[in-house]
């Protein structure tokens, strides 16, 4: 009998369609709300994550500075988001006056190959962004 009810239900979770995916519109709609409705301009961030990645379960990623950043700058946010996973927004750290060296390292799932887009925003109102393109060969969040 466990084993009956084992395979009826392993056959219905099978049925079940894959979680909703993002996509790109929705990044760049969560990017417009983050700015103001200004574009992020590209440089002065630098997202550092590897451009092929066999396992999506665990996908190592930092964001810092990038060196044409005046010194006067005070960075106050930093968000990353995958836009073909089910929540795009994977990450948002906030930074103090006091936060030191504005660099931050994680680990991310990443449900398939997509783009990965940090934005950094300054206390002058400021939004620049980084963007890169990730091949994942192993998908994760599919439960």
């Amino acid at each position: 009998m466990r084993r009956r009810s084992f395979v009826v239900m392993a056959g219905a979770a099978a049925m079940l369609p894959l979680g909703a995916r993002a996509k790109p519109e929705e990044v760049e709609a969560l990017v417009r709300a983050i700015t103001g409705g200004a574009p992020a301009r590209p440089g002065r961030v630098k997202l550092d994550v590897p451009e092929l990645v066999e396992n999506g379960n665990t996908v190592g990623l930092s964001v810092s500075l990038g060196e044409d950043v005046p010194e006067d700058a005070v960075l106050t946010d930093i968000h990353v988001f995958a836009d073909g996973n089910p929540r795009p927004g994977v990450a948002h750290f906030r930074f103090g006056r006091l936060a030191g060296v504005p660099k931050v390292g994680t680990r991310v799932r990443l449900a398939t190959s997509q783009t990965v887009t940090a934005v950094a925003v300054f206390a002058d109102g400021s939004c620049w962004t980084d963007q890169v393109g990730v091949l994942v060969t192993w998908s994760a969040c599919l439960d």
